[in-house]
């Protein structure tokens, strides 16, 4: 639930900023574009590299992250926004998370370490599925927004575990990533349960019409 909580902060702080933007221009489509090309290119450039350059990449990523979160803003400050920018936004999302995610399983492969090669796909999946599971239940007149590992904790838990390790402490990132794994897990079954509780209470409610 940080999601919420992080985005309402977030874009009270930048509101200034999003009205800047406004005035010169800028659309949320913009905004949400150049932040997800930016954190792509972060993961592609730098984590691939491992040691040092796992903090410089946390940096660069964290600060396109960051970024990305003014859209929102700038589509209220504008009145600019709209359902294909909510979709690209998710989707944008689904993009950036696939790119920390597989760069991780990308560097791991490449030094044959399997079990951490495995945390970061099984990651990679859990988390997909975590945000495919909200989407189908919103398309079904369902809800879905539980969960402990929503994207800004799994993206706050995986960036700390770079940062830290490029900074040479080790074993952290391998403590985030099974740690991640754990949450993602723990958050697909809530989303499972809070679905099949609804999808129960309204076949009682059709069956007592």
């Amino acid at each position: 639930m940080l999601n919420i909580h992080a985005r309402g902060f977030f874009g009270r702080l930048v509101q200034p900023l999003a009205e800047g933007l406004v005035k010169r221009g800028v659309t949320p489509d913009q905004i949400t574009v150049v932040g997800t090309v930016g954190a792509v290119a972060g993961a592609l450039i730098f984590f691939p590299m491992g040691h040092i350059w796992f903090f410089v990449g946390t940096l660069v990523i964290w600060a396109f992250v960051m970024f990305d979160l003014v859209d929102g803003a700038v589509a209220r400050a504008g009145g600019r926004g709209s359902l294909f920018g909510a979709v690209l936004d998710s989707s944008c999302d689904r993009v950036a998370d696939a790119a920390v995610f597989g760069t991780v399983a990308w560097y791991y492969a490449r030094h044959g370490q399997r079990w951490m090669l495995l945390a970061a796909l099984l990651c990679l999946v859990l988390g997909s599925l975590t945000s495919y599971i909200r989407s189908r239940a919103e398309a079904a007149g369902l809800t879905a927004t539980v969960g402990i590992a929503e994207r800004a904790e799994r993206l706050i838990i995986v960036l700390v575990g770079t940062g830290l390790t490029g900074l040479g402490l080790p074993y952290v990132l391998a403590v985030a990533l099974w740690l991640l794994v754990a949450a993602s897990a723990i958050t697909v079954y809530q989303r499972f349960a809070t679905v099949w509780t609804q999808s129960r209470e309204r076949t009682r409610e059709a069956a007592a019409v």
